[in-house]
């Protein structure tokens, strides 16, 4: 409904008789409201899921409500690019059907600053921070403010097949050295991970950089940090790349490329997200029985590695007509056993910390401890509105990783990053 078609006053009689007539009308426009004697309808909009999770936990918080409101979940798009562009031109066009927003966690800066999404406070954001992991909690806030309640995190293991390697290596320097006395001898020795010219390219980068000590931004988010552990960086991804270690599609590969290849039998690393798990126990049982996992490899032995935090945070879109309904909708799509068929249906690490001690969650995860040491050493990506330009920066800059010359690839990205917070030069 348009409202700038009602700006003219009306006469008197018709104004009578337009109200009669308003009065006989649904509420709702546009399929995002509710009926006067119904239960409020809230959208959930969040990435196309084909374990159930996400539509068992719409059905089982509708029925909680006790009919106060039902939750219709909408698929956007299976690509994160897709995912953004279409919640950016709805909330740009102040499209009040969009109540409940599962948000990429790097989009949580530029959504509020752009005024799309609505603050959590009081009640809400008590709920929505207790028992909370504190780095998903960074990744849904900005300037002091949380923004989004985070429904599950993301991170990397080390996989690797102990009957290739006994021992998992600790650092990037032992796994190298390994893949290459693998291939030394003759046996399946690739390292496998998201070289493809995308975010994985930049989550990779993100992680190597902040494992070695740096950051991609300063501490404001106001310029670019990158330095000598930049290019430590850098020279690390160039080394795999010219290694024995490399895949031969290691330029285009992504996540279930990695998978895949692991899969084959021809790599004895990877470096992947928990989804990968399960996809072996179910399609290789005998390489499966080899499957193991491991902490992220360090940059430095003395340093902890930083693995870089992935996830959904769910948002309240600024022009939905039922905001308090939608807060509670969200806090009920993230609760506890929410939470918990998500992980065990479809392997998304939980972001409740009492979960990861639950025996029902450990049964199916039996990594759940290294998960959750990931996470409490996790990096976040830059919070900046300019996320998606630094990132095309970052990728465009560092592919092919064989490509690379650590020194001035590094300085090459800071010009493009000091462009991309100005604006400058980059589109997403």
């Amino acid at each position: 409904m348009d409202r700038r078609a009602m700006r003219r006053p009306l006469k008197p009689a018709l104004a009578v008789a337009a109200a009669l007539l308003l009065a006989a009308l649904p509420t709702g426009c546009g399929g995002g409201g509710s009926t006067s004697t119904g239960p409020a309808h809230l959208n959930w909009y969040n990435f196309p899921d084909d374990s159930g999770a996400l539509q068992q936990a719409a059905d089982g918080c509708t029925k909680a409500s006790g009919g106060r409101y039902t939750i219709a979940y909408n698929k956007l798009p299976r690509a994160a690019d897709g995912q953004r562009q279409q919640l950016v031109r709805r909330l740009a066009a102040h499209d009040e059907a969009l109540d409940i927003l599962g948000l990429d966690v790097t989009w949580a800066a530029e959504f509020a600053e752009a005024g799309w999404i609505r603050p959590w406070t009081g009640l809400d954001r008590a709920r929505a921070t207790a028992g909370t992991l504190a780095a998903s909690l960074k990744t849904a806030t900005w300037k002091g403010k949380l923004y989004a309640v985070p429904y599950n995190a993301n991170t990397q293991l080390l996989w690797y097949r102990d009957d290739l390697v006994p021992r998992p290596p600790t650092t990037w320097a032992q796994m190298l050295d390994a893949s290459r006395a693998l291939a030394k001898a003759g046996k399946p020795h690739h390292v496998e991970i998201q070289g493809a010219q995308y975010e994985g390219l930049t989550v990779w980068f993100n992680t190597l950089i902040e494992s070695a000590g740096g950051s991609i931004l300063n501490a404001s988010a106001t310029a670019p940090s990158l330095g000598a552990p930049a290019v430590r960086a850098a020279g690390i991804m160039r080394e795999l790349a010219t290694s024995p270690a490399a895949d031969p599609s290691l330029a285009n590969q992504m996540e279930d490329q990695n998978r895949l290849a692991m899969e084959s039998g021809t790599a004895a690393f990877e470096l992947n997200y928990p989804f990968v798990y399960p996809s072996m126990k179910a399609n290789q049982p005998d390489l499966f029985k080899h499957f193991h996992w491991a902490p992220y490899p360090r940059v430095d032995a003395a340093r902890p590695a930083r693995p870089t935090i992935g996830g959904i945070d769910l948002a309240i879109g600024a022009y939905s007509r039922h905001p308090a309904l939608a807060h509670e909708a969200a806090l009920c799509l993230r609760n506890r056993g929410n939470q918990m068929t998500a992980a065990l249906k479809g392997g998304l690490p939980p972001t409740l910390r009492s979960l990861y001690s639950d025996p029902k969650l450990i049964a199916s995860y039996p990594f759940a401890a290294d998960i959750l040491s990931a996470l409490e050493h996790a990096s976040v990506r830059p919070q900046t509105p300019a996320y998606q330009n630094i990132s095309i920066a970052v990728s465009h800059t560092l592919s092919p990783p064989a490509g690379i010359e650590p020194v001035s690839a590094v300085a090459d990205m800071k010009g493009q990053i000091n462009d991309a917070l100005q604006s400058k030069g980059l589109i997403p």
